[in-house]
Parts: structure tokens; sequence; C-alpha cells
């Protein structure tokens, strides 16, 4: 088990634009530095709302990648791979569809909220009824212990523990199963073994939640116990059966608000962004023709910072100085609307510089792309095999 393995993915569904580096891709590149990450192009949830349009999918996923090392996400230090070349994926999607109830999928606060967002597309199909489950598939397949969320998401990460307790309950039975979690446990030797079992009572006499916590850590610190004495061991920690797939935890991450060009949040659905590699003379462009405060109507007019969908850029690219540089000569009619814009596109393309510079040698050479991706699918799919197996086996599927 790897209580510390983080998952993520983002689906290829057009280009990335600031506001997935600011909400998104600045939190990937400090994960991993902190933990083991794996972090994957979601192709396959991307076809449950465009599954009529699968060029756009096509078109993007290459150079949403591109994107991501751009933004800093290191291969050396993180595995990235597609979700389509790891088949695994699906068949453990497939598995958990047999045992998980129709209700628990309806009841995923985002799939009524989609529907009614998304109204142009016919949603009324079993695989976006079904994506917070394959959803879980691809969480579950590689045992990770925490999954970078915002608060809205958190519902798919409970789904996901609902899904895993159930598998575990479901399959998670065993002969003599305490008797052999007690061997088990000896194999840890000495004083772990000792404390293994004081963390055990704590928890299941007291019901102390960080004794299971520790009890985890002192497991997954033992690097010597085989893979089915660890499982027999967290299981026999927490009570329950077997644990066979492992339940993650939500990693909240801080909400990060990227305003748009109109002042709403950046999204591609309000056509207002800026692409992480947008060319300068376009965000030049962009910027200069920005709405400002609509009192403003003439040059010697006074305005108002908070009204100007500017200034809320100017809150995420300039620095104090500067801002109060704004705010005095906006209130004062002091500077023009073009002259306050000038520090946010200068901010914007230095922000920028470092995203095309390490985007270039990608583009000159795609085959050094193609390599990291072939690796990191081929590190995927091996962890996926082995969970795999041992889905197979507790589900009778294990004859060959």
């Amino acid at each position: 088990m790897f209580p510390d393995r983080v998952l993520s993915g983002m689906r290829p569904t057009g280009a990335l634009h600031l506001g997935h580096y600011h909400g998104v891709l600045k939190n990937w590149v400090q994960l991993q530095a902190e933990y083991p990450c794996f972090f994957f192009v979601a192709d396959w949830h991307a076809l449950t709302t465009h599954y009529e349009s699968p060029e756009v999918i096509g078109e993007s996923v290459w150079e949403m990648l591109i994107d991501w090392l751009a933004a800093g996400v290191d291969p050396e230090r993180a595995t990235l791979f597609i979700q389509s070349r790891v088949p695994e994926h699906a068949e453990l999607f497939l598995l958990l569809s047999m045992g998980t109830p129709l209700g628990w999928l309806e009841r995923v606060p985002t799939y009524k909220d989609q529907i009614e967002k998304l109204k142009d597309k016919d949603l009324s199909t079993y695989g976006f009824l079904g994506y917070p489950l394959l959803q879980a598939a691809d969480i579950l397949i590689y045992r990770a212990g925490r999954v970078p969320v915002g608060e809205d998401q958190v519902p798919h990460v409970e789904i996901t523990r609902e899904i895993a307790r159930r598998f575990n309950y479901l399959y998670g039975r065993q002969p003599d199963f305490e008797a052999q979690a007690q061997e088990a446990a000896k194999k840890l030797g000495g004083k772990r073994t000792k404390a293994y079992l004081e963390l055990r009572r704590a928890y299941q006499e007291q019901g102390k939640a960080e004794a299971l916590e520790e009890g985890g850590a002192l497991v997954a610190q033992s690097q010597s116990l085989a893979a089915e004495d660890r499982e027999l061991l967290l299981g026999y920690l927490g009570g329950s059966r077997k644990t066979i797939l492992v339940e993650p935890q939500a990693l909240l991450t801080a909400a990060s608000r990227m305003p748009g060009l109109d002042g709403q949040k950046m999204s591609k659905s309000y056509g207002n962004t800026i692409r992480m590699r947008e060319d300068k003379a376009s965000v030049e462009k962009k910027v200069r023709t920005m709405p400002t405060d609509p009192a403003r109507v003439r040059r010697t007019d006074a305005g108002d910072p908070a009204r100007c969908p500017v200034w809320q850029l100017h809150q995420v690219y300039t620095d104090a100085p500067t801002r109060e540089w704004v705010e005095k000569g906006c209130r004062s009619a002091g500077i023009g609307c073009i002259e306050c814009k000038q520090p946010v596109i200068e901010g914007i393309l230095r922000e920028q510089q470092p995203m095309l510079e390490r985007a270039q040698k990608y583009m000159d050479d795609p085959a050094l792309l193609r390599a990291i991706v072939d690796h990191g699918c081929d590190q995927a799919r091996q962890v996926a095999r082995e969970t795999m197996r041992d889905v197979r086996a507790v589900m009778g599927l294990g004859y060959r």
C-alpha cells in the first residue's frame, strides 16, 4: 500500500489556459516535490461529454502534456501517462460496476449539476452516469492514498472510499484472517510488532483516529513486508477484512480563482481566457481591450478599481506598490486605463516566459515527449497490473 502516493488527472478538451495553471498545475509542481505522483491524461473521461466530437480530444492530448511540462511538472519526479494506454482502468471500472449500487452514482452532486450546465449536450448516457465510477477506478487501481481536490470535488473522493470499502467487504473474506494477520504482525519485528498491536487496540477499543493513521504509517515503513502481509495488517488494523483496494484521502488544495478577461472565473465556456502559451501580441491585445470600470467614460473621469476586471488581474500579477499606484491613479483619474493595464501585461508575459522556454524543446523534438509518455505508461501499467492480479483473484477470476 502506498499512503503517500498522489493521483490526479485532467481531461483533454481544449488548450490549457492560465486558470488551469493557477488552479491545478502550480499545485502539481509543489506536490511532486513532496510525494510520489501519478498524473494522467483522462482521455476516456473526455469522451463522457465529448463523444460526438472526439477530434477535440486527439488534438488536445499532446498539447496538454506539453503544457504540463511547460508549467514545471517534472517527468523525473512524477509519472505522466495517458489513461487509455492503461486498459486495466477499463477492466477495474467494469468489475467495480458489478457491485456498485446505481443510487450511489445518481446522488453524486456534480452529476445533475453538469447535466444542467451542459444542456446543449445529450448526457443521458451510461458513460456519463458512470464517470464517478471510472474516476474511482482511476484512483483505486494505483492504491493512491491522496487525491488533490478542491472542496467541490470531495464527494468524488468520498464515493471512491465507499466503493473501496464495499469491495473489500464483499471480496476481502479470508479463512483464518485474524490468525494470519497476527502472524504477519510478528514479521514487523520486536518493538514494531508491539507498537502495531497497541495502536490497533487504541483504534479498535478507544476509537483513536490518530492510532489508525500511525499504525498505517508503521506498516508502510516496513519495507521488507510482502504485499500480502501489508494488506493483512492494514485490514486487521482498521477492523475490516483484507484490504484489497485502498480508501484514499482527499488532499484539499487551496482554492485559486483565476479571474478571466471579463472578471468572471477564467473558463473556456466564458470565452475569457489567456492560454498558457499564448503569443505576446495576442496577450497584449486581449488585455488592452479588456472592459474597465464603466464609470470611466472619459480619461478625466475618476474610477473605482473594485468595479474593474483589470484590478482583479492586478491581485495576481503585480506587487503592492504597483497596486497602490493603480488605486490612487484610478480614483483620482491620474492614470488612464491603458496605463493601468501595462503592468498586468508585463506580469503575464513574465509568468509565461519560462513556460515557453520549457515547452520549446518538446515542440522541437516531439519524439522526446513521446518517450516520456511511453515510459510513464509502462510504469503506470506495471502498477495497475499488480492491482488487477489481486482483484481478479478475490473475484474468482484468477484462473488461467
